[in-house]
């Protein structure tokens, strides 16, 4: 019998609201606040994928990320804007870090131009074709992210090849379904409420089969959902199958946050979320930490 290395992680209590942050950190900032807190790079990139130019924010933390320092892995994230989520997220991480709880990492964000375009894959159900006049971009975003701007960061950053996403909503919706078709574009994978009602669940109901088919390599992976009527069920169900089906070497945290609505998840969860898949048990080799007979909490 194979051994499984898989963790999986209910927490349905005692979670972090908005304006209270885990234990030895600030509470999490105003987006103004953390962008006046964060200095960051930006440039703009002209993707022959999407025939447009798109805007990237990069942030190291103090200290790290320089010339003459060690190579960072990179945290990849779309809502990557700096009147997005970029500048809540970069605080967090230099944070963590400074607080020894998280391994320093290169952040990428990706700001927005046709948001539901890029985030949702297929659909045949005519109302979510309603909620933007493109939709169904998710293949061609990924595409820019593998061919166009990974090989830049890789050009022109100190970085290794360790690569994680992080993202909320359809942002989440987008790592999930990265992970259950291109598994191995990314090494750790936090989907913070993953809109999975896209296209009637498509992507949960089609779960078992992607999963069994994930290569039994080293992965993190971070789930969690608030107080959604319409994203809960589905999240549970795709960690359900995720903690069943998956090939040993995956690592599973799936920590629920009830008391959380969609507006606040994000920021409720990400330190929590970050130090999980790049806290001390998480850094160097990925799958650190594993080992766990399955369902053991961590």
């Amino acid at each position: 019998m194979k051994k499984v290395l898989f963790s999986l992680t209910m927490c349905c209590a005692a979670v972090q609201s908005m304006a209270q942050a885990p234990a030895g950190l600030p509470a999490a900032p105003s987006a103004e606040t953390a962008a006046q807190a964060v200095k960051s790079d930006t440039f703009l990139l002209k993707s022959a994928v999407l025939s447009e130019t798109r805007r990237i924010n990069v942030f190291a933390p103090a200290g790290h990320g320089g010339k003459e320092s060690a190579a960072l892995p990179v945290l990849y994230m779309p809502d990557g804007g700096q009147a997005e989520d970029f500048p809540h997220v970069a605080q967090t991480v230099q944070a963590l870090v400074a607080a020894g709880r998280m391994m320093p990492v290169l952040l990428v964000g990706i700001e927005n131009t046709e948001r539901r375009r890029d985030l949702t894959g297929p659909t045949t159900v005519e109302r979510d074709k309603k909620i933007a006049a493109r939709v169904g971009g998710s293949a061609a975003f990924r595409q820019f992210i593998r061919s166009e701007l990974m090989p830049y960061i890789a050009a022109h950053y100190r970085v290794t090849a360790d690569k994680g996403i992080v993202g909320e909503s359809l942002a989440g919706l987008f790592i999930v379904e990265t992970l259950l078709v291109e598994p191995d574009l990314f090494d750790r994978y936090v989907a913070i409420s993953p809109s999975l009602w896209w296209n009637d669940e498509a992507l949960v109901r089609a779960a078992d089969a992607s999963i069994k088919a994930l290569p039994a390599r080293q992965k993190k992976i971070f789930l969690t959902s608030a107080d959604e009527d319409n994203i809960v069920p589905g999240t549970a169900r795709l960690a359900a199958s995720l903690l069943a089906h998956a090939p040993a070497g995956v690592s599973l945290s799936f920590k629920p946050m009830p008391k959380e609505r969609h507006e606040t998840i994000y920021r409720a969860s990400e330190a929590v979320a970050l130090e999980t898949v790049y806290g001390p048990a998480g850094a160097g080799a990925i799958g650190a930490g594993a080992g766990k007979a399955p369902g053991a909490a961590q």
